[in-house]
């Protein structure tokens, strides 16, 4: 499957949360430099999801906040991913 990203690389703490207008958004501790970011999101991606980092490529957006990736995983795997997104951003009040 293939999903829309926005990074926020240089952040201080790892996060997913979905935005207001229904964004994945990935706060990475990684800096943006040298694709140190990139491979970042792909590990903490591939930890998430419970997946080896091989399941998880960037199709476009190298040098973008905004990047497309593809994650070999199950819609029904996903979905529960997401839902967990969405009750830790409701508890944190984001």
């Amino acid at each position: 499957m293939t999903i829309s990203v926005k990074a926020k690389p240089g952040s201080k703490v790892d996060r997913f949360a979905i935005d207001a207008a229904g964004q994945l958004t990935v706060k990475l501790k990684a800096p943006a430099q040298e694709g140190r970011a990139n491979t970042y999101l792909i590990e903490l991606f591939a930890r998430e999801l419970a997946i080896h980092k091989s399941a998880v490529t960037i199709v476009a957006g190298f040098t973008s906040p905004h990047k497309r990736l593809d994650i070999a995983v199950s819609e029904a795997d996903y979905a529960r991913f997401l839902d967990r997104i969405r009750t830790v951003s409701a508890s944190d009040g984001s």
